[in-house]
This record gives structure tokens, sequence and C-alpha cells, in this order.
């Protein structure tokens, strides 16, 4: 049966004494909500990893938002998985859309990435998405296979069972537009059809598909009883402990 999730996404937001303020708020209220078959995980900016990883508990895990895809080296102001693994850190965000465009992250380096962190312990949270452009030509399901096949579709069957996949529309990501539950449905299964294709029945229904783009306390709910849909990605909202509680919450109705 597959892990219901919420994880949450902090971006490059909140200084040390911020982020260790939140994520307590966000422990001592999710104790209260989560259910012993959910996760809730913060992926949060690397200076905060060590000290949340102590915080959090059972209650919390912890998660990064990049990593390099080199073991170690002469490779200034990367962090390497074996870094991220040893301050505590069970999760990593792989392939965000922001990663993509703004750092031109190809689906070959996010493969690289991904095989660098299963290797470490680390459980990659992967991400693919269209453009508006792309969902408005028609052209998005040949561009989330392309990002599947390049990106995570080599690995062996042990190891792809052991990651967790996110859809997020780039066009709704800090847009305030959200997919309908509808098209959001669609597209996850779409992608479990293609993990099917190439894993079988099993592995695909055994594989966490989170939604991720603009999920809030008011979608939540709607987003998640889609037969497909497993949770959610969240950002903004995962900066307001209520916001990230109530979302945790909707996995429940």
């Amino acid at each position: 049966m597959r892990k219901k999730i919420v994880a949450g996404n902090w971006k490059m937001n909140l200084d040390y004494n911020e982020g260790v303020s939140l994520f307590s708020e966000i422990v001592n209220m999710v104790k209260d909500e989560r259910k012993g078959d959910q996760l809730a995980i913060i992926c949060s900016p690397f200076i905060h990893l060590n000290s949340l990883a102590k915080l959090g508990g059972n209650d919390v895990k912890i998660g990064a938002q990049n990593i390099s895809d080199k073991e170690s080296g002469a490779y200034t102001g990367e962090t390497s998985a074996k870094m991220v693994k040893s301050v505590g850190a069970e999760y990593v965000i792989l392939g965000h859309s922001e990663r993509r465009q703004y750092f031109a992250e190809s689906d070959e380096l996010l493969a690289g990435k991904t095989k660098t962190a299963l290797a470490h312990g680390l459980t990659p949270i992967f991400c693919i998405g269209e453009t508006l452009d792309e969902r408005n030509n028609g052209s998005y399901y040949e561009v989330l296979k392309k990002q599947l096949v390049e990106g995570i579709f080599s690995l062996t069957e042990e190891d792809f069972k052991k990651i967790v996949i996110a859809y997020e529309p780039v066009w709704a990501i800090g847009t305030g537009l959200t997919a309908s539950p509808e098209q959001a449905q669609d597209i996850h299964a779409f992608i479990r059809s293609e993990i099917e294709a190439n894993y079988g029945f099993n592995v695909a229904d055994d594989t966490t598909i989170l939604y991720g783009g603009s999920c809030n306390p008011g979608n939540a709910a709607s987003l998640f009883s889609q037969k497909d849909i497993d949770g959610g990605l969240i950002g903004g909202a995962s900066l307001k402990s209520r916001d990230f509680t109530d979302i945790i919450k909707a996995l429940n109705s």
C-alpha cells in the first residue's frame, strides 16, 4: 500500500532562528493530526537540516532541496548526498522546476543525482511537470514521459521502488493557479500508467505520486480525494504552521 505524504518545500526562505521556530510549531501541531500511515516531511535550506532532524523525531521527517551529483571534491558551493545524510535528512527534492529553469538542470544530470541519493540512503522526491506553453500546445504528455524516461526509468526495479514522484504543473507554481482535481488526476493516472508499462502493475500501484502546484488548505481535500493523488509537495503554505497542518488533515477527509 503506497504511502500518503505531505512534504513542505521552504525554498530559500527563513533564517536559522525563524526556521527552528516554525518547525517547532509544525511538530507540535502535526503530532495531533498525522495518522500512523502518513508522512509529514519538511525540506528546508541546508542551514536548518541538522537542528530540525533533532527536533522532528517520528512526527516530521527532514529533507534537503538539492544535492550534488558528485560524491566529493573541488566543487565549491556544492553539498553532497553523504553530507546531507550525515546530518539526519532522509529525503531530497530533485528536479524541481525552479532547479530546471534557473539552474538549467537536465534530465541527464538529475538521473545522476537520483542514483547518488539512493546510493547514500536518501529517498528522492523526483519532480516532473510542464510549462504553460506545453500545456496549451498539447505536448505535455510527451514532455512528462521524456522527464520520466531520461530521469528515473533507467533505475532498477529495486531502486525505483524507493522513490517518490511529484507532479508539479509549472504554470501553477507561485501563480495562484491550480490544476483542477480532474486535470491533476488525469496526469497522475498517466504517470502511473507509464510506471506500469516500465515496471509492472505492482510497482506502479505502490508508487507514491504527489501533487505540487499551489496546493493549499482550501483545495487540498478535493485534490487528495482523487484516486491517484497520494498527497502534496507544498510550497508557500508550508511556511505557515496552521496551513501546513490543515493540509495534512486533508489527507484524512
